[in-house]
This record gives C-alpha cells, sequence and structure tokens, in this order.
C-alpha cells in the first residue's frame, strides 16, 4: 500500500517521476485565469484563521467571497447554512468543513486541501476530526506569526509569475495601477477584461450597466450599438495599457447570428428603453459585440477566452439570499459548436480571429472542441486556438485526463498552455502541482507504454512548454506588461 500523499503521489512509473520532479515539479506558475482581488495582492492582506481563507464569508456590501467548491462540499454533507456562509464562530465552521471533508474520499477537493495544508503551511498529517484542533491552532500560528504568509508571501512561495485577474470594463483598475508602479511586488499582474455585461442584453440591469459604462468614458450615455463598441474599445485599450493580456467571457452558449446594424440599433433601443425583445434580435447584439471584440482582441494582441455551457444560479432561494458565484451552478447543455466556429469563420475571413482558448463545461464537448480549433490554427503562435483546461466541475483527476486525452488525440498536447486555478482563493495555487503530476503521470503511462518514446529531450520540452514555457510564450511574458 502507498503512503498517502507521499512526494511521489499521483505517479506510478518511474518515468511519471522523472518528469514530475526533474521538468515539471519547479518551473514558474502562470494563473492566466483567476478571480482574486488586485486590492489584497497590493495592501498584502494577512488572514487571521484558514476560515477566512477557505469558507470566507460576508463582504460589506452584503455579497459574499469564498470557495463555492467547498461551500458544495458542506451542503452535501447536510451542514445547515449558517455554517457555510454564515456567522458562526470560525473554529465551529472549520469543524462542520472537516466532518465534511473526511466524506469526500475521490473529490480533488480532498486532494486540494491537504496539498495546500502541506505546500503551504508545512502540515503533514491528512486532515480529520480528530486532528482537527491541531491543525486550526498550527495553520492559525503560522497565518498570523509566519511574515511569509501574506498573499505577496504566498505568491511568491508558490513560485507564480503571472496572475491574470478578472475585471469589468467599468473597473477603475486603480489596484493595478498601484501594483505596476510598486517595485517590491515581484509578480506580474495584470487585467483580465470580462465584458460579460454588456454582451448579456437580455439579463436584468443591463440598461443600468450600460450608463456605467458611459461614465467610464466620460459619456452621459450610450445612444447606439456604435458607441458601445467605441466604449468598449476605449476600455480595452485602458486595459491593455496595464499588461492586459487576455478577455474572459462567461456566456449561456455562444451565439453566432450577424444582423444589419439598424436591425441590431432597434434591438439595443428596446431593450434602453425598458421592452423585452426577442431571442433573434439578443443574438443580432450579443453577435455584433462579440464580432466587435474579437477584432480588437486581434489588433491588440489580446487572447479571447470563451466559456460556455453552465447554467447558473439553478437554486433561486439561495441565489435570492447569497447571491452569484456561492455553489448553485450546474453543467448545461448547448449545440452551439456550430455558432461558435462560424463566429471564429467570420472574424478568420478577414485575418482578424484573436488567439482564443475555449472551455466548454459540459466535457461532452471535448471532442468538438478538438476539432474545432485545428480549423483555425496559423503561424501567429504555436496553438494558436487552445482547447483550454478541464474547467470547473471538471477540473477533478479524471477530467483533466479526459481533456489531456482528448486534446493529445485530435491536436497537439505538446503546445498546451496548461493549468490555471479559475479560483478566489490565494492557496488554491497548489491545484498547478496537482496538475503537473497527472499531466506527468499520462505522458509518463505512454512512454512506460511504448506509445511514445523515451527522448529525454523531446519529453523535457513537452513537460516544461505545458507547466510554462507555452503560456510564456502563448501570453507574451517576456515583454515588458
Amino acid at each position: 500500500m502507498k503512503e498517502f500523499m507521499d512526494k511521489d503521489f499521483l505517479l506510478e512509473t518511474e518515468t511519471a517521476k522523472h518528469l514530475f520532479h526533474d521538468y515539471a515539479e519547479h518551473q514558474p506558475l502562470v494563473d492566466y485565469h483567476c478571480h482574486i482581488s488586485p486590492k489584497e495582492i497590493y495592501e498584502n492582506r494577512r488572514f487571521n484563521d484558514i476560515v477566512e481563507v477557505w469558507l470566507g464569508g460576508e463582504n460589506p456590501d452584503g455579497t459574499y467571497f469564498g470557495d463555492h467548491y467547498k461551500w458544495r462540499v458542506m451542503r452535501s454533507n447536510g451542514v445547515p447554512e449558517e455554517y457555510i456562509t454564515g456567522h458562526k464562530p470560525g473554529y465551529e465552521r472549520f469543524l462542520k468543513f472537516v466532518e465534511s471533508l473526511e466524506m469526500a474520499v475521490g473529490n480533488p477537493m480532498y486532494h486540494w486541501c491537504n496539498l495546500e495544508l502541506r505546500q503551504f503551511f508545512g502540515y503533514m498529517k491528512p486532515l480529520t476530526v480528530e486532528n482537527a484542533k491541531e491543525c486550526w491552532d498550527f495553520v492559525n500560528d503560522k497565518l498570523q506569526h509566519d511574515p511569509s504568509l501574506t498573499v505577496r508571501g504566498i505568491i511568491e512561495r508558490a513560485n507564480v509569475a503571472f496572475i491574470g485577474t478578472t475585471d469589468d470594463p467599468v473597473d477603475t483598475l486603480e489596484w493595478h495601477e498601484k501594483i505596476a508602479a510598486d517595485p517590491t511586488i515581484k509578480v506580474k499582474v495584470a487585467p483580465s477584461f470580462r465584458p460579460d455585461k454588456a454582451i448579456n442584453i437580455t439579463k436584468p440591469g443591463f440598461a443600468e450597466y450600460i450608463g456605467k459604462l458611459a461614465k467610464s468614458v466620460g459619456k452621459d450615455s450610450l445612444d447606439t450599438v456604435e458607441d458601445v463598441c467605441a466604449a468598449l474599445t476605449q476600455r480595452l485599450e485602458f486595459f491593455a495599457s496595464l499588461g492586459c493580456r487576455a478577455s474572459d467571457h462567461g456566456l449561456d452558449y455562444i451565439p453566432y447570428r450577424p444582423g444589419c446594424t439598424k436591425c441590431v440599433n432597434e434591438a439595443f433601443h428596446k431593450v434602453m428603453d425598458g421592452q423585452e425583445i426577442t431571442l433573434e434580435e439578443a443574438e443580432k447584439y450579443q453577435t455584433a459585440i462579440l464580432m466587435h471584440l474579437g477584432k480588437e482582441y486581434h489588433r491588440l494582441g489580446i487572447c479571447m477566452q470563451l466559456h460556455y455551457s453552465c447554467k447558473r444560479n439553478v437554486n433561486t432561494r439561495l441565489y435570492k439570499k447569497l447571491g452569484p458565484d456561492t455553489g448553485v451552478d450546474m453543467i448545461s447543455q448547448n449545440t452551439c459548436g456550430g455558432d461558435m466556429a462560424d463566429l471564429l469563420a467570420a472574424l478568420d475571413e478577414t485575418g482578424e480571429c484573436p488567439k482564443t482558448i475555449l472551455y466548454s463545461l459540459n466535457p461532452a464537448d471535448n471532442e468538438q472542441i478538438g476539432t474545432l480549433i485545428g480549423c483555425f490554427q496559423t503561424d501567429e503562435v504555436p496553438g494558436k486556438m487552445q482547447h483550454g483546461s478541464a474547467w470547473w466541475f471538471n477540473d477533478t483527476k479524471s477530467g483533466m485526463e479526459d481533456q489531456m486525452r482528448s486534446l493529445a488525440n485530435l491536436g497537439l498536447l505538446g503546445n498546451f498552455v496548461g493549468m490555471l486555478t479559475d479560483s478566489r482563493s490565494f492557496l488554491s495555487y497548489a491545484r498547478h502541482d496537482y496538475f503537473r503530476r497527472i499531466m506527468c503521470n499520462l505522458i509518463g503511462n505512454w512512454v512506460e507504454n511504448g506509445e511514445y518514446p523515451n527522448n529525454d529531450a523531446s519529453l523535457k520540452k513537452i513537460v516544461e512548454g505545458i507547466s510554462y514555457k507555452n503560456a510564456e510564450r502563448y501570453f507574451n511574458l517576456a515583454e515588458k506588461a
């Protein structure tokens, strides 16, 4: 029987151990898509206890912060919500989480939490109900007194080279400006452009948001779709001036329904006047904005990330109480692959298709994405079109293996830009270690089975590339932000 989570955790062969320990383990991290706070990086926040990091709590504005992966684990164990997102004492919340985690055999959360305890705090025992108080005291003492366990210290300990946060076009980016002006901050931090609220024309608050977008560019109003596009371009250029490497779109599905300028403006005016529009009208507007932004991303060298096939906020009771991003989302099924292909084809036709990373929350779309990206590869950069890493509910061991197998079957795994955290927790960098072990084990097994030659120079290039160097090249990180 193997020891739990030893140095060769998840590494089944000697080749896998060699690839991980010699080529992957010590590579820097590129966390090109996450949801952490640039304010907390600049202010170098120190957390009071492990519950603040793991379970979070309520913001001053009544919204909630924390790791909704962990909240789902607790709800699945029948824990009352007051221990999950409520105001129960910290240790009581921690103990309820540990009780739930003990049931999470086979769940990546079990591995992530124990990896985090080991990597950042040096707590080497498996977390159990029996040692929960010992762990609580040990970790909290480190958080409160170890000078290296501030936010910046955690980032440095994890060997993070680049962080791409997720930012709304109307954001002032003041914290990014402060980070850029502070020579003591060693990691490269850049905003990522998330214009969903300007695209989702049928969702509540659209008209109010357009008003905010207008104010962000010094206007009283945006009266046409051309005005909206011009405002988004102005904001995107401001993001680019602060080193923006990527945009991000979290859409229910990817539409493609071209419409004339008059039709698109009519739909826009209806919504701004408080009227309802048809699905066809909405998709024409969304297509116009996506086409405009795609061309602007290409012009500015910014990667376009498309996340889709998630049905959000399905528990209306909890959504009304807690708001979005609180653990009540699910995998959805869509048939938008053809429309997504048509969108990319329209951009490609004029030579304006940007670098693109595609993520579907539905793993049934893996092969479709694998075949789609192969249609639009060019010589701009190896792997210009990417099948994004196993996202959200798919970043399990089997989900990561399935995504990489699919990419290997249908494209070039060796050009994959690798893992990201997509997280709100600074301790989530341990997920890169988890991913690298799974990746090295997968490739190591192919070598040991005689499916790829034991050519160390080639294997070194592939493993170091997927771990770090491909992302460094893809996001132009060698260039000054």
